[in-house]
């Protein structure tokens, strides 16, 4: 049994940005790994604009390949029909770790809208990182109306007393890189360097992903 933290998304594609969080989370958080689960099917995103879900989980592992705190589930990918946080979360349960479950800022105010948030919340301590530059209250009537339907206490930061009834706040590092931005210059045939690893790059040059998007 170990302290893991969950960060999933559609990482379409996985970059640089999220490498750095994911390292820094382990660190702040105290943490034994960071197990970063692709979506097969994210219910809050179209799935036109979407590279493949195999070819999401593949450019994830290359990433991911080398850190001896990261890896990276397909359970997502095995699972039919849309993805949904609260039935990974319960399936990653199973292994008896305490989770941590990383969220945006945004996303955390719109948490209300997922499925079963009140039970999201019990089965992993939530984590959020504002956006760098975002107006993010705390205190705020939209923050504190999730935190009361989700039944915690109180937000708190990494440095503070992390308990179950509580939300943690952590203002983690991060880059200026967007995956939209990525999937511009890929369909320019723009250079990735820099921004994602080069194992990442490389895939995207070699099964020419993104190159026929509309947006």
């Amino acid at each position: 049994m170990g302290r893991a933290a969950v960060f999933g998304g559609s990482f379409n594609p996985i970059h640089l940005g999220h490498l750095l969080m994911a390292d820094e989370m382990l660190e702040r958080l105290r943490l034994d790994r960071v197990i970063f689960v692709p979506a097969a099917a994210p219910p809050h995103k179209p799935p036109a604009l979407l590279a493949p879900a195999e070819h999401r989980y593949e450019m994830v592992r290359l990433a991911v390949a080398g850190h001896p705190g990261f890896e990276v589930s397909d359970l997502e990918l095995r699972r039919r029909g849309p993805s949904y946080t609260v039935d990974t979360l319960e399936a990653l349960a199973e292994r008896g770790d305490e989770l941590f479950l990383v969220v945006g800022s945004e996303t955390f105010l719109d948490l209300l809208s997922w499925r079963r948030p009140r039970r999201i919340a019990e089965l992993a301590r939530l984590v959020v990182v504002p956006r760098t530059g975002s107006a993010f209250d705390p205190e705020g009537a939209a923050a504190q109306k999730v935190l009361r339907e989700i039944e915690a206490e109180r937000f708190v930061t990494a440095e503070e007393a992390i308990t179950p009834a509580t939300v943690v706040v952590v203002h983690a590092a991060s880059l200026p890189i967007s995956s939209s931005d990525l999937r511009a210059r890929a369909r320019a045939g723009r250079s990735l360097d820099y921004r994602v690893p080069e194992a990442v790059a490389a895939y995207v040059r070699a099964h020419r992903l993104y190159a026929g998007d509309a947006a």
